[in-house]
C-alpha cells in the first residue's frame, strides 16, 4: 500500500522534470536574442506543459501537438527548440501507447502533411525529405525503441507473475499429493483388509456349524463372523470418507502372485478355481490391475455371495491378457451381510484404466456375478507435456526478440527507402534540366525560346533554380538569365542563356 501511495508522486515528479527538461531549448533558441520572441517562449512553454499532462492518457496527441509546433518554423520538421520534445514524446508514445496502428497512421499523416506544406509554399523537395529523414531518426527510431523497452517491461513481469503462479500452483500440487496419499491408503485398506476380513467371516461361518464343536464355540465362532461383518461394514465407511471421488485408486503393490492369492483364498474356505497356471506375468501397472482386479472378485464372492463357487480365467493373446472372475449365487447370506457401495469396482476401474486396459461386470443369468477385465501386455507411455508458464514464458520473449528485430530493421528500411525515393527524385530533376551538347550548338543569339524549342530536339522543361556557386556575374543588362545542365551527373560546367526582350542575347558555358 504505501509504494501504491507513493506512485502517483513519483509520476507527477517525472512529469514536472520532464516538462522543466523540454521548456530548456524553448526558452534557449526562441527568445528574442535568438531572433524569436517571448510570444513564441510563451506559446512553446504551454505547449509543452499541454503535451506532458495529457501524455500519460494520449502519448500520440502529445507527439501531434509537438509535430504541430514545429512546422510553422521550418519544414524541415526538426528544429532547435523542439527537436528535445519530439524525441521524449516519440520514445514515451512507444513506451505507453498499446496497439501500434495508431502511431502508424500519425506518421503517414504527418509524411503527408509534409508533402502538402511543401506544394502549398512551392519550396523544393529537398525539405520533404529532410522532414522524412527527421521523422524517421527523431520521432520514429525512438518510438521504436519504446516499444522493445515496452516489450522487456512486459517479459520481466510476467517471468514475476509466472514465478508467483508456480509457486502456488507447487503449493497446490503438494496439498494434491497429500489428498491422494489418504486416499492411496484408504483403497489399500478397503482392498487388502477389506479381503482379509471376508476371509476371516468365511473362517468364522465355517466352524459356526462345525460338528465338531460345542455349542459355545459355535456361538464364540457366530460372535466372530458377526464382529468380522461389522468390522467391513464400518471399514466401507471410513473409506467412502478418507477416499476423495475422483482419485486415482491405489498403487501400493499386492506382494503376493495371483496363485498364491487364489490358493489363501481356498484355504479359507473359498471355493475357488484357478485356470490356466501358472498365470502370464505382467510388467508394471498391468501386473498390479490383474492381481486387484481377481482380488476385488475373490471379496465381493465372499461378502456377498458366501458359499459360491469362484472360478478364475486368465486367457492370452500377443497383444492382451483377459482374466475374469465368476461366483454363482450364494448360497447362505450370513446375518448382518449388506450390499456393497461400488467404492471398490469405482477404484477397480481407475486402477485399469491408467494400466491401458478396460474392466466390465454384470450378473450372470444363475444369479451370481461376473467381473472382466483386458489388460495389455505393455502399458502406454504418458506423453510429456510442456507446463503451460513455459510457453507463456517462451511466447513472451519471442515477442521481444521481435521487438528488438523491428527497433534496428524498421529505421534501416526506412533510411533505405528514403535514400532510394532521394536519388530518384535527384536523377529525375537531372534530366529536367540536361541541355544536350549538340543541341546547345544549334541555338543561335536571336532566337525566342519557341524558335530555340523547336530548333532542339530535347529542350529541357525546367532549369536550375540558381546559377551555380561561385559563378562568374551575368552580363550587364539581360533581362532573365536561364542555367542548364551539360552533363547528367556533374553539376558543373553549366550553360547559361540570357534574354532580353524574349530574345537570346548571351549563351555561354559557365565553368
Amino acid at each position: 500500500m504505501p509504494d501504491a501511495g507513493r506512485e502517483p508522486v513519483r509520476e507527477r515528479l517525472f512529469d514536472l522534470l520532464l516538462w522543466l527538461l523540454l521548456c530548456v531549448p524553448v526558452l534557449l533558441r526562441s527568445d528574442p536574442n535568438d531572433g524569436g520572441s517571448w510570444t513564441q517562449v510563451a506559446v512553446g512553454v504551454v505547449v509543452l506543459a499541454g503535451c506532458v499532462a495529457v501524455s500519460r492518457r494520449w502519448p500520440l496527441v502529445s507527439l501531434a501537438a509537438t509535430v504541430a509546433a514545429s512546422l510553422p518554423a521550418t519544414l524541415e520538421l526538426f528544429t532547435p527548440s523542439y527537436s528535445l520534445a519530439l524525441v521524449a514524446f516519440g520514445y514515451l508514445a512507444g513506451r505507453r501507447q498499446e496497439h501500434t496502428r495508431a502511431a502508424l497512421w500519425l506518421f503517414g499523416a504527418i509524411a503527408v502533411t509534409g508533402l502538402v506544406l511543401t506544394w502549398i509554399t512551392h519550396t523544393s523537395l529537398g525539405q520533404w525529405f529532410t522532414l522524412l529523414l527527421a521523422l524517421a531518426l527523431a520521432v520514429v527510431a525512438p518510438w521504436l525503441i519504446g516499444r522493445y523497452v515496452r516489450q522487456y517491461d512486459r517479459l520481466v513481469r510476467s517471468g514475476w507473475q509466472l514465478a508467483d503462479r508456480m509457486e502456488r500452483e507447487q503449493a497446490a500440487v503438494a496439498d494434491r499429493e497429500r489428498l491422494r496419499e489418504r486416499s492411496r491408503i484408504a483403497g489399500d485398506m478397503h482392498d487388502s483388509l477389506g479381503h482379509d476380513l471376508a476371509l476371516i467371516a468365511i473362517r468364522a461361518g465355517a466352524l459356526e456349524v462345525s460338528p465338531e464343536l460345542g455349542p459355545d464355540q459355535q456361538r464364540a465362532a457366530g460372535e466372530l463372523r458377526r464382529a468380522a461383518a461389522d468390522a467391513t461394514a464400518r471399514l466401507r465407511d471410513i473409506i467412502g470418507v478418507l477416499r476423495a471421488e475422483d482419485d486415482a485408486a491405489p498403487t501400493s503393490p499386492p506382494g503376493e502372485t495371483v496363485e498364491e492369492l487364489t490358493a489363501r483364498a481356498g484355504a479359507s474356505g473359498l471355493a475357488v478355481t484357478l485356470a490356466p497356471t501358472p498365470v502370464p506375468t505382467l510388467p508394471g501397472m498391468s501386473g498390479l490391475a490383474l492381481h486387484r482386479v481377481v482380488q476385488e472378485g475373490l471379496t465381493n464372492a465372499a461378502k456377498h455371495a458366501p458359499g459360491a463357487a469362484v472360478s478364475v480365467a486368465v486367457t492370452q493373446d500377443a497383444r492382451n491378457v483377459r482374466v475374469e472372475v465368476v461366483n454363482g449365487p450364494g448360497t447362505d447370506t450370513p446375518a448382518g451381510a449388506s450390499g456393497g457401495t461400488g467404492t471398490g469396482l469405482v477404484g477397480l476401474d481407475e486402477r485399469v484404466r491408467l494400466a491401458g486396459g478396460t474392466l466390465a461386470h454384470r450378473t450372470t443369468e444363475d444369479g451370481g456375478f461376473a467381473l472382466t477385465a483386458v489388460l495389455p501386455r505393455k502399458a502406454p507411455a504418458p506423453l510429456p507435456a510442456a507446463p503451460m508458464s513455459a510457453r507463456e514464458l517462451d511466447l513472451a520473449r519471442r515477442e521481444v526478440r521481435k521487438g528488438l528485430a523491428r527497433a534496428i530493421w524498421i529505421p534501416l528500411a526506412l533510411l533505405a527507402a528514403l535514400g532510394a525515393l532521394m536519388a530518384g527524385v535527384a536523377v529525375w530533376t537531372q534530366a529536367q534540366s540536361y541541355l544536350e551538347p549538340d543541341d546547345y550548338a544549334r541555338i543561335r543569339i536571336g532566337q525566342t525560346l519557341a524558335q530555340i524549342d523547336e530548333n532542339t530536339d530535347d529542350w529541357p522543361e525546367h532549369p536550375l533554380n540558381s546559377a551555380p556557386h561561385a559563378a562568374p556575374p551575368e552580363p550587364p543588362g539581360m533581362d532573365e538569365c536561364r542555367y542548364y545542365r551539360s552533363a547528367m551527373l556533374a553539376t558543373i560546367p553549366v550553360y547559361r542563356l540570357c534574354f532580353v526582350d524574349g530574345h537570346l542575347a548571351d549563351k555561354a558555358e559557365v565553368p
